[in-house]
C-alpha cells in the first residue's frame, strides 16, 4: 500500500504547487491596480486640457466646464474598491484550494477506485507449479468430504488433466458418474483421457463415449476429431477423411486448426490411396499414379521421412506444383493438381506437359540435399493417370 500512496502523494503535491504558484510566490513588483490606471489616464487628460487653455484653443468658460466634468468622472471611476484588495488573503485562498483538491480527488478515488485491491495485488506472489499442485490436492481432499458433488469431480478431473495426471483424471471422471452422460463435450474429454492412458488406443469404452457424444451433438468438434483419429489408428482411412472433412467445414478458414486438419486429411488420403477432393472434381487437369521404391532402397527409408512429388515445366527449374506427404507403405498413390500449385496464377492445368520426379527427404526441406532418395525425371502429359515413378537413386 505504501508503494502506491507515496507516488500518489508526490503527484498531488506537484499539481498543487503548479496551481498555487501565484499565491505562494507573489510577484516582487507591485501590480498596477485599475484605480491607479484610471487616475493616471485622467491626469494626462487634465494636462492636455490645461495646455489647450494656455494656448488659447479653448476659452476660460469651456475650460471650467470640461474640467468640472472630468473631475466628476475621475471621482466615479476611482471610487470603487481597488481590485487588488478584492482578492483577499492569498494564504486563505491557497489553503482553500488545497483542501478542495484533496477532498475531491480522495472522494473520486474511493468511489471509483479500489485501494484495497491495489494493496492486495502488490502482496500477491506469482502462482508456480508447486502452488497449483497444492491447490489441486486441497481441492481433491475437499471432494472426498463431499463425494456427491458430481460437478466438482468434473472440475477435479480437468485439473488433473492440466497437470498431466491422466490416471487420476480418469478416476475423477468415473466419480462424476451421470453428470457427464448428457454432456457431449465432457464425454469427448473423458474418451480422450482414457485413450491417452491406453497409448492412443480407442477400442472399447473410449469409442463408445465418442459415439455417445456424437449422438448427442453430431457437430461436436472434439468428438469429431477423436472419431477421425480412432478410424485413422485402425486403418479406416476413408472414414477418417469423411469425419475430419466434416470437422474442417466448421473451422475458420486460414486458421492454424484448419491447416492441421487439412494436413491430417492429406495423410489419410495418401495412406488410403484416396485421391484429393480437388482431383475428384477436376481429374482431367490432374496427374495421378503410384510411387514405387526399388528393393535396394527400402532399408534407407525411415519413418518420418517426407515424400515429395515435384512437377516442373519442361526445361525450367522452378516447380509448378509440389506434393509433400509423410512416408507410408509403398507403393504410394499420388495426385498432382491445381490445389498444389506454387503460384495460383500459373496452375498445372494451363500446361500440356510437365517434368515429374520424386524425392524422399530426411528433413523435408525444399532444397535437395546429399543422401536424398530420388527418381528419374519423366515428361508426362497433364491429365495422365496410372503414372509410375520409381525411386531408385541416391543423390550425391
Amino acid at each position: 500500500m505504501t508503494n502506491f500512496f507515496i507516488p500518489a502523494f508526490l503527484l498531488l503535491a506537484l499539481v498543487l504547487l503548479l496551481l498555487l504558484r501565484p499565491f505562494l510566490f507573489p510577484a516582487k513588483v507591485q501590480a498596477t491596480s485599475r484605480r491607479q490606471m484610471n487616475a493616471a489616464i485622467y491626469r494626462e487628460e487634465l494636462d492636455k486640457l490645461e495646455a489647450e487653455r494656455n494656448t488659447g484653443l479653448i476659452t476660460e468658460a469651456d475650460y471650467e466646464i470640461a474640467h468640472a466634468e472630468m473631475r466628476q468622472r475621475l471621482f466615479q471611476d476611482t471610487n470603487e474598491e481597488d481590485d487588488l484588495a478584492t482578492l483577499g488573503s492569498t494564504k486563505k485562498t491557497a489553503i482553500g484550494i488545497c483542501i478542495f483538491i484533496v477532498l475531491i480527488s480522495s472522494g473520486l478515488y474511493f468511489s471509483f477506485g479500489d485501494v484495497y485491491r491495489v494493496a492486495q495485488k502488490n502482496s500477491e506472489t506469482p502462482m508456480n507449479q508447486e502452488g497449483v499442485e497444492k491447490m489441486v490436492t486441497e481441492f481433491a481432499a475437499k471432494m472426498e468430504k463431499d463425494p456427491s458433488n458430481l460437478q466438482g469431480w468434473v472440475m477435479l478431473a480437468r485439473s488433473y488433466r492440466i497437470l498431466g495426471r491422466n490416471e487420476d483424471a480418469v478416476k475423477a471422471y468415473e466419480r462424476a458418474g451421470s453428470f457427464i452422460d448428457s454432456d457431449p463435450q465432457l464425454l469427448a474429454d473423458y474418451a480422450d483421457t482414457l485413450a491417452a492412458n491406453a497409448n492412443g488406443n480407442f477400442a472399447g469404452k473410449p469409442l463408445r463415449l465418442i459415439n455417445q457424444a456424437l449422438k448427442l451433438d453430431p457437430n461436436n468438434l472434439m468428438a469429431l476429431w477423436l472419431s477421425g483419429t480412432a478410424a485413422f489408428s485402425t486403418g479406416n482411412y476413408r472414414s477418417a477423411v469423411q469425419t475430419w472433412e466434416k470437422l474442417a467445414s466448421q473451422l475458420p478458414p486460414n486458421s492454424e486448426e484448419i491447416k492441421m486438419i487439412e494436413g491430417s486429411i492429406a495423410e489419410a488420403r495418401s495412406k488410403g490411396g484416396l485421391a484429393p477432393k480437388a482431383a475428384i472434381i477436376s481429374s482431367a487437369k490432374a496427374i495421378s499414379g503410384q510411387i514405387e521404391l526399388a528393393s535396394d532402397m527400402k532399408s534407407k527409408v525411415k519413418q518420418g521421412d517426407t515424400v515429395m512429388v515435384i512437377a516442373r515445366q519442361v526445361g525450367e527449374r522452378m516447380p509448378v506444383a509440389v506434393l509433400k506427404i509423410p512416408v507410408a507403405q509403398f507403393p504410394m498413390s499420388f495426385v498432382l493438381n491445381d490445389a498444389l500449385a506454387m503460384n495460383p496464377n500459373a496452375p498445372l492445368s494451363k500446361l500440356t506437359e510437365v517434368s515429374i520426379e520424386v524425392r524422399i527427404s530426411k528433413t523435408g526441406m525444399a532444397k535437395p540435399e546429399t543422401g536424398d532418395l530420388i527418381s528419374a525425371a519423366k515428361t508426362i502429359k497433364v491429365g495422365a493417370e496410372n503414372v509410375r515413378l520409381l525411386v531408385d537413386q541416391v543423390r550425391q
